[in-house]
């Protein structure tokens, strides 16, 4: 029996390194327990403001995506579908990008997402899209958004590389009783299917699940650095667009009186090396969104743009079609003009195009054992079969990972202190 209160509990979370920062414990626990708010560190964290109890925590627990991430459920699981032990279930997969010039444009890569939320809607298969859009609060955050029309959708195209609530407030959104899509991070979208088995509207009101291929975000003090370099006072932001408008296209700072626009690259950085994730994302079992019914992904061989080809790269995504749902939308979305589609690729394809994440896969399970071994939380997983692929890599590699994350955590680079609201100074 455990010898923590309720509140520390929760908090254990975010003090290890797993919130991600979803706003799904706001939800869950109510806006009178538990706010997700920005953070002295710069994220968006629980800060429990109302006395909690033992039962509330545990319902956090089991949703929570920093300590539960399953793949696909069973019984969306066709027997005629095909499992990768890397990419996980998939009925199709193809090249495409949307059809609408503009659309292909303001989107992250080829538009697919966008272009498919505009498509829901035009045909009336949902009445809104529930997805994320750049902050009016905090220029390097995202910030929920149902969108009602092609205009709402567009104007929320573009990734967001920062923190990013989307279901903050998912129980009033279900109170609207109308049928929705949700376009989120893999994160998110197995946040949402969690959630699905403590509130059964979910699964009659959530027709379809869209996901992008993440490679994580940002973190707050890697963004300020990033500003620092451009020469740029991260107080007088006003706007910050990490991409579109262009496959990647420019990373886009404004503030009242100056624009910089830098390559992708040079926010990132020029490989896997140079990205500052949070400890959540490095641990992630899977960010290729196996939960969803389509997701969609980068095409750049080895994982990142070229720096020449880029600027004038139309954008191409890979389409994962996961369920038969998300098979049957890929296809009528063509056939209704709504995607252009090229040729069909396989697995091995989208290895090549994102080798992090098939390294990431494999990696995995073993960073899980390391956190076992320092007596932090170990995040339940299923149906991912990250066991299997650890399986299949010499021990020594696996001990590699296991004894990096308990480094990593001996060290103190896995601790967030306690969360605490943030003032502007």
């Amino acid at each position: 029996m455990t010898t923590q209160t309720p509140t520390e509990r929760l908090y254990a979370i975010v003090e290890q390194g797993l919130c991600i920062g979803c706003g799904l414990c706001q939800s869950t626990a109510g806006k009178n327990k538990v706010q997700v708010v920005k953070t002295s560190r710069g994220y968006q964290q629980p800060v429990v403001v109302g006395e909690l109890d033992h039962v509330t925590v545990d319902k956090i627990y089991d949703t929570c995506p920093g300590t539960r991430i399953e793949g696909l459920p069973d019984r969306l699981l066709e027997a005629d579908t095909r499992v990768d032990n890397v990419w996980g279930p998939w009925r199709r997969i193809t090249r495409g990008w949307a059809a609408d010039a503009e659309v292909r444009y303001e989107g992250s890569t080829g538009g697919v997402l966008t272009a498919l939320g505009i498509y829901l809607l035009e045909s009336k298969r949902v009445d809104f899209i529930l997805h994320a859009k750049n902050s009016v609060r905090d220029p390097s955050f995202g910030d929920r958004q149902l969108s009602f029309g092609k205009a709402d959708v567009i104007e929320s195209a573009g990734s967001r590389y920062g923190p990013t609530a989307s279901l903050i407030d998912i129980g009033e959104v279900l109170d609207r009783n109308q049928a929705f899509a949700f376009i989120g991070k893999p994160c998110d979208i197995s946040a949402l299917r969690n959630y699905a088995r403590h509130d059964n509207r979910v699964e009659k009101l959530v027709r379809y699940w869209l996901t992008m291929v993440c490679g994580g975000y940002l973190t707050p003090a890697s963004t300020k650095a990033f500003y620092d370099r451009i020469g740029v006072d991260p107080e007088q932001v006003s706007a910050l667009r990490y991409r579109g408008r262009g496959c990647p296209g420019p990373t886009r700072v404004e503030t009242e009186d100056q624009v910089k626009e830098v390559h992708y690259l040079d926010f990132w950085g020029e490989d896997e090396s140079m990205w500052a994730l949070p400890f959540r994302c490095k641990i992630c079992p899977d960010g290729i969104g196996e939960a969803a019914d389509i997701a969609a992904a980068d095409t750049w061989p080895g994982g990142s743009p070229n720096r020449v080809d880029s600027e004038t790269d139309p954008g191409v995504n890979a389409i994962i079609a996961r369920t038969r749902s998300g098979e049957e939308l890929l296809s009528t979305a063509v056939a209704d003009g709504a995607l252009n589609t090229e040729y069909d690729i396989a697995t091995d394809d989208m290895s090549i195009y994102q080798p992090h994440q098939m390294h990431k896969k494999y990696a995995v399970w073993a960073r899980h054992q390391g956190l076992a071994d320092e007596a932090r939380i170990k995040p339940q997983t299923d149906r991912l079969r990250i066991e299997q692929l650890a399986s299949e890599l010499p021990q020594n590699m696996n001990q590699y990972q296991r004894d990096g994350t308990r480094q990593r955590i001996q060290d103190g680079k896995v601790c967030e202190p306690t969360p605490e609201i943030w003032h502007p100074v």
